[in-house]
C-alpha cells in the first residue's frame, strides 16, 4: 500500500485526533473513582479493567477514511509513552497518558501560533530535568516502613485485603524479591514464598509469549533442556524434541546460547499451531551459572565439553519445574525439580569459591550465584467467581506490585496529583531571552496540573475551585 505523507498542521491535527481518542478513553481510569474499562476480544470473553496501559493497548484505530488517516500514529505515541512507563515501574500509566496526551495538545497551538518546535522542545526538556531532580529531592524512603507500604499497594490496587497481602509478601521476600502472580482456584487472594531462581535472560522470540498483553510466557511443569550451544539447524534438534513429545511433555522451557534461522521458525511455527510449546531462552554469558539452573531443575547442561548431542541424549538430561516465567528481559524458575542434595552441593562449592578468591569483581560474581540458588519466590494466587473478574483482579495486583517495588526503589512523594501541582507552583523560569523556550518550559508546567484536574473530575469535585487553594496551601496538602 502506498503511503501518503502529511505536512504541518494538517500532520498534527491527525496525530492529535489519534491520541485524543486514546486519552479520553484511558483517563476515565484515573485515580479512586476512575471508572472500569471493558474491552471486547476476537476470541473469549471481554476483560473489565482498571489499567491504563491495558486500555491503551485494547485500541487499535483504524485509518478508515482520508480524514482519519494518520490517527493511528498519534494513538500510538501515547501508547508508546505508556508502555515505556509500564517497562520502568509497571504502574502510573494512565497519568503518563494524561500528561503526554497535554503536552502534544499545547504543543500543537505554539506551534500553530509561529513558536519554533525546537526551541519549545529545548524548554520542556529544561523544565523537565529541574522538576525530575526536585521530585527526587522531596521523596520518603518507606523501605522499613511495612504500613507504608501497604498504603502503597492499598492506593495501587483500590483494595485494602491486596494492599496488606502485598506489603506481608514483600516483608518476607525483601525489596529485591520476585512476585509472580497467578490464577487461584478459590474465591480469594492467597500467597506463598517458594524456592526460585531469576536469570537477566529473557525469550529469543516475542511470538513465544503466552499472554501477549503482559508480553511474557508462563509454563506450568515444562520439560528443561540446558545447552551451550548455538541451534539453528532444526535437523539437529528434531530427535530432542520427538523424545520429549514421547514422554508426555508438550511444553519446553529451551536454554540455550541462542536459538536461530531454521530452528527457531520451527519452535515459533510448532507452537503457533499448537503442536509443540517450546519456550527458548537466550542462556547466561557464565556457563557456571547454566551448571546451577541444571543442579535446581534436575537436569544435565548439553555440551560438546563432554562430546553430548541432542541426537544422542537420553531422557536423564531433561528437567522440570513447577513453573517457568519469562518476559523479554527476565526468567523466573519456581521450585525445580532437582534433588536438595544436588543444590546444596552446588552452594557448598559456591562457598569455597568465595573463600579461595582474591578478585573482588569474582567474588561477587559468586555471591550473587549463591544467593540466586537460595532465593525465594512470592507466588500470589488470585481468586474470582469468573474469568472476567480474576483478569481483572491480576490486573490490579501486578500493578499494585509494581507500585510497591518502584516506591520501595525510589521512595513516595503525597499522590493525588498534589506533589506534580506543587512542583508547578514552585517552579523557577531560566530566564531565556528567547519567547519560545520559556513557552516550552510553561507547556510542562501547565501539563503538571493536568492528573490533578482529571482526578477531581473523575471525583465529581472542580477542579477549577480547589486548583488555586492547593496552590496556596502547605506543599503535600491536598482537598
Amino acid at each position: 500500500m502506498a503511503k501518503k505523507v502529511f505536512y504541518d498542521e494538517d500532520a498534527r491535527r491527525r496525530i492529535l485526533g489519534g491520541a485524543e481518542i486514546l486519552y479520553n478513553a484511558v483517563k476515565t481510569t484515573m485515580g479512586p473513582k476512575g471508572r472500569n474499562v471493558v474491552i471486547g476480544k476476537s476470541y473469549g470473553g471481554p476483560s473489565v479493567t482498571h489499567d491504563g496501559v491495558t486500555v491503551a493497548k485494547g485500541i487499535d484505530i483504524e485509518d478508515v477514511d482520508d480524514e482519519t488517516l494518520g490517527f493511528k500514529v498519534g494513538a500510538e505515541l501515547i501508547k508508546q509513552a505508556a508502555n515505556k512507563m509500564n517497562d520502568v515501574a509497571g504502574d502510573g500509566t494512565t497519568t503518563v497518558t494524561v500528561l503526554t496526551y497535554h503536552i502534544l495538545s499545547e504543543a500543537n497551538k505554539l506551534i500553530a501560533a509561529g513558536h519554533n518546535p525546537m526551541l519549545l522542545r529545548k524548554g520542556l526538556e529544561r523544565a523537565a530535568a529541574e522538576v525530575t531532580a526536585a521530585l527526587s529531592e522531596q521523596a520518603e524512603d518507606i523501605r522499613n516502613d511495612e504500613t507504608r507500604v501497604a498504603e502503597v499497594a492499598t492506593i495501587s490496587a483500590g483494595d485494602d485485603a491486596i494492599g496488606r497481602l502485598i506489603a506481608d509478601v514483600m516483608e518476607k521476600i525483601g525489596p529485591n524479591g520476585v512476585v509472580t502472580v497467578e490464577e487461584g482456584r478459590g474465591l480469594e487472594l492467597e500467597s506463598e514464598v517458594v524456592e526460585g531462581f531469576t536469570v537477566q535472560r529473557g525469550f529469543v522470540s516475542p511470538y513465544m509469549a503466552t499472554d501477549t498483553k503482559r508480553m511474557e510466557a508462563v509454563y506450568d511443569k515444562p520439560a528443561i533442556v540446558i545447552t551451550d550451544k548455538k541451534i539453528s539447524s532444526a535437523q539437529e534438534f528434531v530427535p530432542l524434541l520427538e523424545m520429549i513429545a514421547q514422554s508426555g511433555k508438550k511444553d519446553l522451557v529451551l536454554i540455550a546460547d541462542d536459538v536461530d534461522g531454521e530452528a527457531l521458525g520451527l519452535l515459533v511455527l510448532n507452537r503457533l499451531k499448537g503442536a509443540f510449546n517450546t519456550l527458548a531462552i537466550k542462556a547466561p554469558s557464565d556457563k557456571d551459572v547454566l551448571y546451577d539452573i541444571a543442579a535446581l531443575v534436575g537436569a544435565k547442561v548439553i555440551t560438546e565439553d563432554t562430546g553430548m548431542s541432542f541426537d544422542t541424549v537420553g531422557p536423564d538430561v531433561v528437567g522440570s519445574a513447577r513453573k517457568v516465567i519469562a518476559t523479554k528481559d527476565l526468567t523466573t524458575i519456581v521450585e525445580g525439580a532437582g534433588a536438595k542434595t544436588a543444590v546444596d552441593a552446588r552452594i557448598d562449592q559456591i562457598a569455597v569459591e568465595i573463600a579461595n578468591s582474591t578478585s573482588d569483581y569474582t567474588k561477587n560474581n559468586l555471591v550473587k550465584r549463591q544467593a540466586a540458588l537460595t532465593g525465594q519466590v512470592a507466588v500470589i494466587k488470585v481468586g474470582g467467581a469468573t474469568e472476567t473478574e480474576i483478569e481483572e483482579k491480576k490486573y490490579r495486583v501486578d500493578d499494585a506490585v509494581a507500585a510497591v517495588k518502584a516506591a520501595l526503589a525510589e521512595g513516595v512523594v503525597p499522590g493525588g496529583g498534589v506533589t506534580l501541582v506543587n512542583l508547578a507552583t514552585s517552579y523557577t523560569h531560566a530566564g531565556d531571552a528567547d519567547a519560545s523556550v520559556t513557552a516550552g518550559e510553561d507547556l510542562l508546567i501547565h501539563a503538571l496540573e493536568q492528573p490533578f484536574r482529571i482526578l477531581l473530575t473523575n471525583s465529581g469535585l472542580n477542579a477549577d475551585e480547589w486548583l488555586p487553594q492547593v496552590k496556596a496551601a502547605q506543599p503535600g496538602f491536598g482537598i
